[in-house]
C-alpha cells in the first residue's frame, strides 16, 4: 500500500469537509454529491483503504482539488476560511486522538446514527441533526472550538447549522484516518511536494485538470 496515497486521500477527506463547510455558511448551498460522500464517511468503521471511506476516489474528487489548491500555496482569499478550517481540523484531532473516552462516545453514538440513517433518513440532512447532536456533546465542548464564518442568514438557519457540524466531524474523522495511516502534521513540510503530485495524479485520474 502506497502510505503517501493513503494519507493524501484522507487528507482530501478534511479539505472537502473544509471546502463544503466554507460554501455553505457564505452561500447557504452545497455539492450534494461529495456532502453525502463526506457524512457517509462516518459510517465506514472498517476499511481496507482510505477511498473505501467516500465510496470510491469519485466522492473524494472536491477535496483533492482542494488539496492541491492548499499545497501548492494556491490561497485565493475567498478560500482563506476553508484553509483555516482544514489546519483547525487537524488541531482538533490532536485533541480527539488522545481523549479515549471521547473516541468511545463518538464511535457509539455513530454506530446507533448508522442504523438510524440506514433506515429511516430519506436525505442526508435528515441524519445530520443526529450527527450534529454528536459534535455538540463532544467537540463543542473543548475550550478551542472551531469559528465558523459566513452569512448569519445561512448560519442562524438550523438545518445548515446541523449540516456544518456534520460536516466537521467527518473531516475530524478524516484526519483521524491520516493519524492512523502514520500522518503528521510536522511532516506535512517535507512531504508537501510528494503529497502535492501524488493529489494532483488522483485527480487527473479522475478527468479534473
Amino acid at each position: 500500500m502506497n502510505e503517501i496515497r493513503e494519507q493524501a486521500i484522507a487528507l482530501a477527506g478534511v479539505a472537502q469537509a473544509a471546502r463544503i463547510v466554507d460554501q455553505l455558511s457564505k452561500t447557504g448551498s452545497y455539492p450534494l454529491e461529495f456532502l453525502e460522500s463526506s457524512v457517509n464517511s462516518l459510517f465506514v468503521f472498517d476499511l481496507d483503504q482510505a477511498e473505501d471511506m467516500f465510496g470510491g476516489l469519485p466522492g473524494v474528487r472536491l477535496g483533492l482539488q482542494n488539496l492541491c489548491a492548499l499545497l501548492a500555496n494556491q490561497r485565493e482569499s475567498e478560500h482563506r476560511d476553508a484553509v483555516r478550517y482544514f489546519f483547525n481540523l487537524l488541531h482538533l484531532e490532536r485533541r480527539f486522538a488522545a481523549d479515549e473516552h471521547m473516541r468511545d462516545v463518538v464511535r457509539s453514538r455513530l454506530e446507533h446514527a448508522s442504523f438510524r440513517a440506514e433506515h429511516f433518513a430519506n436525505h442526508v440532512s435528515d441524519i445530520c441533526h443526529s450527527i450534529s447532536g454528536i459534535y455538540q456533546d463532544t467537540f463543542s465542548q473543548l475550550p478551542q472550538r472551531i469559528k465558523v464564518t459566513g452569512s448569519a442568514q445561512h448560519l442562524e438557519n438550523e438545518q445548515n447549522a446541523d449540516i456544518v457540524r456534520s460536516l466537521l466531524l467527518a473531516g475530524i474523522r478524516s484526519a483521524y484516518l491520516w493519524r492512523q495511516l502514520n500522518g503528521r502534521r510536522w511532516k506535512l513540510a517535507f512531504q508537501r511536494k510528494s503529497m502535492l503530485q501524488t493529489a494532483q495524479e488522483l485527480s487527473r485520474g479522475l478527468g479534473v485538470v
